[in-house]
């Protein structure tokens, strides 16, 4: 009796991920960035990032201090290494072009913001990336008291005072001037 229950667990198994090669061979699920993702995708990809945060997101407070001059830093941050995906102050109403071929879409922060995130969270992400997506890591071009001074910002980023909300406002996600124009000058 057990050698049989044994014999047919095995065989589900193998049944299971002989399906499953023959799925992932049979071009059925989409690789392309431009498709809609499934349900167990998106159910993997957040589960994985949640659990990653909980277990490995700093849980101390940023050593960055919270004022007008770090809040500018943050923004500036911002403009030189994430706005080309995660948006200017428009938010979703103005994504970049490579924001809008990126798969998942990366979030507009000025309408998606994450100041619900803790600050160790954002410097997780920030300085490992996340895997399977547009997010790359930027742990070997930032120090980390950049990435802390990001953090910062995107905490506070609803909530700017009146001279670092100008400055954001002026943020442009995507160059102004094409390659032509630079030419002619």
């Amino acid at each position: 009796m057990l050698k049989g229950v044994v014999l047919g667990v095995a065989l589900t198994i193998i049944v299971g991920l002989t399906g499953g090669y023959l799925l992932l061979h049979s071009g059925l699920i989409p690789a392309n960035a431009d498709a809609k993702p499934g349900g167990l995708e998106t159910w993997m990809a957040g589960t994985s990032l949640d659990a990653t945060l909980d277990r490995y997101a700093p849980r101390v407070q940023n050593p960055v201090a919270l004022n007008d001059q770090n809040l500018l830093k943050g923004v500036r941050l911002f403009a030189e290494n994430c706005a080309v995906c995660h948006g200017s102050a428009k938010g979703a109403d103005s994504p970049s072009p490579i924001a809008k071929g990126e798969y998942p879409r990366p979030p507009q922060l000025a309408t998606d913001g994450v100041e619900d995130d803790t600050e160790g969270e954002s410097f997780w992400k920030i300085k490992h990336g996340i895997r399977l997506t547009g997010m790359p890591s930027f742990g070997y071009t930032l120090k980390d008291e950049q990435i802390w001074t990001l953090a910062l910002f995107l905490k506070h980023m609803d909530k700017l005072p009146p001279q670092v909300k100008q400055v954001w406002q002026q943020v442009r996600n995507w160059p102004v001037t094409s390659l032509d124009q630079t030419e002619q000058k």
